[in-house]
């Protein structure tokens, strides 16, 4: 398991990102220590975290990223992204 500081170098999320995003409930810690408040992560919560970091480059707000993360088969995932891909190509 990574603390969040180990976590945000992993991930290239930074710590405060990390800590919104288990706010805003996109990505928990998998255990907080009750002795210390200490959040940790797995290698799962890794790959959900790139995921993350690249919805966030194409440009998707965090509810739009909710509506990814929650639907664990990523259906909606691909309309999501051909919505921005038409959104990015009118601001050209």
């Amino acid at each position: 398991m990574y603390k969040v500081s180990e976590f945000s170098i992993l991930t290239g999320l930074s710590k405060e990102t990390l800590r919104y995003y288990a706010e805003v409930e996109l990505l928990d810690p998998v255990f907080i220590d009750p002795a210390n408040q200490y959040r940790y992560y797995d290698d799962g919560s890794y790959l959900l975290a790139l995921l993350l970091g690249k919805l966030r480059g194409f440009g998707l707000t965090i509810q739009e990223m909710k509506i990814v993360m929650n639907d664990q088969s990523f259906t909606n995932l691909e309309g999501l992204l051909l919505e921005k891909k038409e959104n990015i190509e009118i601001q050209i």
